[in-house]
């Protein structure tokens, strides 16, 4: 038998060579992009019952916190956060970004962030709320993604279900446009 003969190709041989390359990592998958950088605001309060606005009580405040908490970790997957601290003094001057004419935009931005995230719990009474949040283009200020849904309980569990909620069905409900 000549040796030529004996090196001919066989679907066998075709397939374990395959896989030889496969687990060698020769034949490499498609390359996923990097999440984008988001940078992700604390939700805040707006009490349109009140003229100029108020600060948050404690209690507003540690809920607040939670559910902004709970809009990261819900972000996770889909965008890589950037701190927002090195900007705390302008987020603080501009606030409440949900009425600054697109500020969290721009210093989303100034963090190299691609995204800025940003939300409001509107307060209709003691029982009912609005969570409202938004994506936007850093960049163009553009909003790409929104969503609302109503709070018609006061307790940490609605607030934080409201938020799952409105991440899940209105934000990520199809990959962020140009990202996946």
């Amino acid at each position: 038998m000549a040796l030529s003969a004996f090196m001919a190709p066989s679907p066998v041989r075709s397939a374990l060579g395959l896989a030889a390359l496969l687990a060698a990592g020769a034949v490499a998958a498609p390359a996923q992009a990097a999440p984008e950088k988001a940078a992700i605001f604390g939700v805040e309060l707006f009490d349109p019952g009140v003229v100029g606005g108020r600060k948050a009580r404690p209690d507003e405040a540690r809920r607040l916190g939670l559910v902004t908490d709970e809009l990261r970790k819900a972000l996770a997957d889909s965008v890589e956060p950037v701190d927002v601290a090195p900007q705390a003094a302008e987020i603080a001057k501009q606030a409440p970004l949900y009425k600054c004419d697109g500020c969290a935009a721009a210093i989303a931005k100034t963090l190299g962030a691609d995204l800025a995230v940003s939300g409001y719990v509107e307060k209709g009474s003691n029982q009912i709320f609005n969570l409202t949040v938004t994506i936007a283009e850093a960049a163009t200020g553009k909003v790409i993604r929104g969503g609302r849904v109503v709070i018609r309980a006061d307790t940490d569990d609605t607030w934080a279900h409201a938020m799952r909620w409105v991440v899940k069905n209105r934000l990520l409900t199809e990959p962020l446009p140009n990202r996946s």
